[in-house]
């Protein structure tokens, strides 16, 4: 069994990402202080990472670039960052058979029948075809999904922090991507750079920009 979460889905900047833990049965359970990454702090996200990594049987990351978000909209970006994140479980020595998705939506298995309105598989795509069990609040109930949330914040926000280098004035060691007013003020002034999702309203009203999870997020 594995646990999956994205984080990075209501961001005008940066890529979205996926994390997947796979445990076996044996796996002892939890770790103490474990949840979801949005409820802790970043030093204790970051504290976290060696742990989780020695306590699951593998474990992964995966990312789909603002250009891959423009070209395949984006439930065909989670799916892409989905996969590869599987891809990197399995190269680290187990690939689950069942995935848990926090939520609602089953963004990670492939329609079985396109419609015109699907977004394209990207060429490069990698292939997991096991099965997908969704539940809502599995981030706070699963600690298997509330680690993959870890793992995949604590590693896009280190890409955020590494390009706001590049970037300052966009604030993204800070805002990590989302439309915080700095930001907005930024790209209003500054425009867009290769690092934003091209796709969105990127200066339209917080309540209004592109899709969202949980509004501006700066942790």
């Amino acid at each position: 069994m594995g646990g999956m979460d994205e984080v990075g889905r209501g961001a005008l900047a940066g890529p979205v990402t996926a994390g997947v833990v796979v445990l076996h049965p044996g796996t002892a359970r939890g770790i103490p202080g474990l949840r979801d990454s949005k409820l802790l702090s970043p030093a204790r996200r970051e504290a976290l990472v060696p742990r989780i990594r020695s306590w699951c049987a593998a474990s992964g990351v995966g990312h789909a670039s603002p250009q891959e978000i423009d070209g395949l909209g984006l439930t065909g970006a989670l799916r892409l960052a989905g996969q590869r994140a599987l891809a990197a479980a399995a190269r680290g020595g187990a690939a689950p058979d069942v995935v848990l998705l926090d939520g609602r939506h089953d963004w990670l298995s492939a329609a079985a029948a396109p419609s015109l309105f699907d977004a394209p598989a990207a060429a490069d795509e990698p292939v997991w075809t096991g099965t997908v069990v969704t539940r809502v609040k599995a981030d706070l109930t699963c600690a298997s999904v509330a680690a993959a949330s870890v793992l995949a914040k604590v590693e896009r926000d280190g890409i955020m922090r590494e390009l706001s280098g590049a970037w300052p004035q966009y604030g993204w060691e800070n805002n990590k991507g989302y439309g915080a007013a700095g930001h907005r003020a930024a790209l209003e002034e500054g425009g867009p750079t290769p690092h934003h999702r091209l796709s969105w309203r990127l200066t339209r009203p917080a309540a209004a920009a592109g899709p969202s999870t949980s509004g501006d997020e700066t942790t």
